[in-house]
């Protein structure tokens, strides 16, 4: 198959991929074709890693990024880590020019943790 061009580009995170991809593998099933190495690939890496459904996923991103130093990138970063430690947190933000007090480590480790 090949690829015209992009149409668009949207953010999402690992656990609306495994939706979107459940999606594509129950049709390739009924209608019968066979799936790429590549997708079956695909499928097996987000079934790995993707740890809670895509609707409380999407949610943490979006209470993410109401927080002050926060980053579209870092809120699903976070939202595909899901880090439950203050160093796991440090090391996503290791590249960032600012660091972050206890208080709003905290903070995002709770919102962490009422998404789980």
């Amino acid at each position: 198959m090949r690829v015209k061009g992009v149409l668009g580009e949207e953010r999402i995170t690992l656990s609306e991929m495994k939706e979107t991809l459940a999606q594509v593998e129950g049709g390739r099933r009924e209608q019968g074709t066979e799936m790429s190495y590549e997708l079956r690939r695909s499928i097996d890496h987000v079934n790995h890693l993707a740890k809670i459904p895509g609707e409380k996923s999407r949610a943490l991103v979006d209470e993410l990024l109401k927080l002050e130093k926060m980053k579209p990138d870092i809120a699903y970063r976070i939202a595909n880590i899901l880090p439950r430690t203050r160093d796991e947190l440090r090391a996503i933000y290791a590249k960032e020019r600012f660091t972050l007090t206890g208080d709003e480590l905290d903070r995002i480790l709770s919102l962490v943790a009422a998404h789980l």
